[in-house]
């Protein structure tokens, strides 16, 4: 899961390979931008946001950036001037993550978490990632988003023959609803949009700040154009190297241990919740919970929850240990037959005031990006051999993580990344910062280390902490400071960072 969690927003910032920077693309793409963008952005009103200083406007880029003078997308981008117009450096890109979460709204929501240097210097510029919401959206044919926007599948004994038939259906009604549009929705597209945004903007380099799949686009980018490269903050990337399937099955020991950490709070709190005094009973008592609604969802003041949606839950609380109270009284009250409090939206809803966006489109995005961006199995007996091995080594996690998905029919993508090739990046882009969190179980720390550590010169500061993505909204005042300093004099540490 990319980015399964519909808290407002965590999931919306939180919501290619490294390898691809190749001399020969980036002289083939880089004057590209120069070349075809539209210069001076007319800026106007963002419709659907109540921020009156906040400035939309629209990028034309290519669909397919090899065929520059062919059909043209229009990518979606916001500003929120720079506060002081005479310490003014230049642009802070940023974007939501899933792939699939919108970024035009971010700059409002990120401002107050900058410090009055960084604001000084930027102009704060968001953007929805080519076919997300306002950026010429796509739809698969869906009448509803799948919860938190993520199409998965937990594979139940004898279910493997269903799941794959609605994979397949599902792989076909995106077919068929946006066949011109998925061999294009690729990471590396979506960099060299960001390409024609700078040239658009008339910039000659940028600053950048994104969290998870997003902190992944800005790695792509530096990869791609890293002589175009300012300070670029990455927040718990996920690396490129090893999208998706692979980095999906990796992560899956830390989903277990996550919920395993989340069990034995629950049950520290037997009073409260009621799932039992041990990890081991409430881990029994939440998977009858999540079996019942399998067999047929629970109905409560007239919403049934799925087990998708329960899922869905249960994987904010392992993602974030800020919110364990709260995902524990949700789940106690779904048992208990009564009404949830859930402060943020199951499936991910449409910007308000914005005409246009399909009612699945950011589920529709995440699939297309997921499996367009690599190769897929496409043999069903790799699935099945998957199943068995991680069903039962992670009975909780394995049989969602390894269970056959859309991907495994989609139609042949054109634009898939490179290989990596050891030191194509080196000495070519500046070091950027990373940061993550300890346990984080999105995005495990190691894979976080890999993207600092092909970005030589990069320096990696962590905090102690089961979270995602945690610039900002963890709070953590060392990090959000070392981000905050690096963005405001492009220094890094000296070295690696433990706050």
């Amino acid at each position: 899961m990319a980015d399964p969690v519909g808290l407002r927003r965590a999931r919306t910032f939180v919501r290619g390979t490294l390898a691809v920077a190749l001399a020969a693309v980036v002289t083939a793409f880089a004057p590209t931008a120069e070349a075809g963008a539209h210069t001076n952005p007319q800026w106007t009103e963002c419709a659907g946001i109540t921020d009156p200083e906040l400035q939309c406007a629209t990028v034309t880029v290519p669909l397919d950036h090899r065929h520059p003078r062919g059909r043209t997308i229009s990518i979606a981008i916001s500003r929120l001037p720079a506060t002081d117009p005479a310490r003014r450096r230049g642009v802070l890109l940023t974007t939501g993550g899933g792939p699939g979460g919108p970024g035009v709204p971010l700059p409002s929501t990120l401002a107050p978490f900058l410090s009055a240097d960084v604001r000084a210097q930027y102009d704060l510029i968001g953007f929805d990632i080519r076919f997300v919401e306002r950026s010429t959206p796509i739809s698969c044919g869906q009448p509803v988003e799948e919860p938190a926007g993520y199409w998965v599948r937990t594979a139940t004994p004898g279910s493997f023959a269903a799941d794959s038939a609605e994979a397949r259906q599902y792989a076909k009604d995106c077919e068929r609803a946006a066949r011109w549009a998925l061999p294009y929705a690729t990471t590396v597209n979506a960099a060299r949009d960001m390409d024609f945004i700078r040239a658009a903007l008339g910039e000659e380099k940028i600053s950048y700040l994104g969290g998870s799949y997003a902190g992944m686009l800005g790695a792509v980018y530096a990869a791609l154009f890293p002589h175009r490269v300012d300070r670029f903050a990455l927040d718990s990337p996920v690396d490129p190297a090893t999208i998706w399937r692979p980095f999906e099955l990796a992560r899956t020991p830390a989903f277990d241990r996550g919920f395993a950490e989340l069990a034995g709070w629950i049950a520290q709190r037997n009073a409260d919740y009621g799932f039992g005094d041990t990890a081991q009973a409430v881990t029994r008592a939440v998977s009858s919970l999540l079996d019942r609604a399998r067999t047929s969802p629970i109905v409560i003041a007239g919403h049934p929850w799925t087990a998708g949606e329960l899922g869905s839950l249960i994987v904010a609380g392992i993602y974030y240990e800020q919110y364990a109270g709260l995902i524990a009284s949700a789940l106690a009250a779904v048992a208990a037959g009564q009404e949830p409090f859930v402060p943020f939206p199951i499936r991910p809803v449409p910007p308000p005031g914005v005409a246009g966006v399909p009612a699945d489109n950011h589920t529709a995005v995440n699939i297309a990006y997921r499996c367009a961006d690599g190769p897929w199995p496409r043999d069903p007996r790799t699935y099945l051999r998957d199943l068995a091995a991680y069903g039962t080594r992670y009975p909780l996690f394995g049989p969602a993580n390894a269970n056959i998905t859309p991907c495994a029919f989609w139609p042949p993508a054109m634009d898939h990344p490179a290989p990596p090739t050891p030191g194509q990046v080196s000495d070519r882009a500046p070091g950027v910062l990373v940061t993550a969190a300890l346990r984080d179980v999105a995005v495990p720390l190691a894979v976080s280390r890999a993207v600092a550590a092909r970005l030589p010169g990069s320096r990696l500061v962590t905090v102690d902490a089961r979270t995602h993505a945690p610039f900002p909204y963890h709070g953590d005042a060392c990090l959000n400071g070392a981000v905050n300093d690096f963005l405001s004099a492009g220094v890094l540490p000296a070295s690696d960072l433990a706050c």
